[in-house]
């Protein structure tokens, strides 16, 4: 990643990387709303601009989360995103990933070179040495897309995370910066 990246923190030949804003609400909720038969029971992003506005402010905010937006470099439209949460430095250096594709852009393979800018990211200018995810049994294709990043399955936690109004079991994926 070298030369001028424009908006971006990291740019593929079809993807850019960057930072949520606050203007981002309109398109974000649009995108989230058309995509809702694909994301649940699984994902649960905002569908109001209220909701939204709330949600960024804490990427934003927050220093132990980082927002990413993943958008088509033709035109700059967002295509999903991946947010690094729970980012604990000294000696752990690591982050929880949470992530998702918008429905116009699934299965194009735009998360996943998305996801790669991330691991670039998160192992280079953030300075992280790990990177989670925890995902439910069933979830195939969140599965498949870490599994084509370099994420090693690591365990089963039963009950880990409350969603959909119940505690759900998760699969614990990580990738080291020596690995990825």
């Amino acid at each position: 990643m070298s030369g001028d990246l424009g908006p971006y923190l990291g740019v593929g030949p079809r993807v850019g990387l960057r930072g949520f804003t606050l203007a981002d609400g309109p398109e974000f909720t649009a995108r989230a709303r058309e995509s809702r038969a694909l994301h649940e029971p699984w994902l649960f992003p905002p569908l109001t601009e209220e909701a939204y506005d709330s949600y960024a402010r804490r990427l934003i905010d927050d220093p132990a989360r980082v927002g990413l937006l993943v958008c088509e470099r033709a035109g700059g439209g967002i295509a999903g995103f991946v947010n690094i949460n729970n980012i604990v430095r000294g000696a752990f250096l690591s982050g929880a990933l949470g992530y998702g594709a918008f429905a116009h852009a699934a299965g194009r393979g735009l998360l996943s070179e998305g996801l790669g800018l991330v691991l670039a990211y998160a192992f280079g200018p953030l300075g992280l040495h790990r990177l989670e995810a925890n995902i439910q049994p069933g979830n195939t294709a969140s599965r498949a897309l870490v599994r084509r990043a370099g994420f090693r399955l690591e365990g089963f936690s039963p009950a880990m995370l409350f969603i959909d109004g119940a505690w759900r079991d998760h699969e614990r994926w990580a990738v080291t910066a020596d690995a990825a």
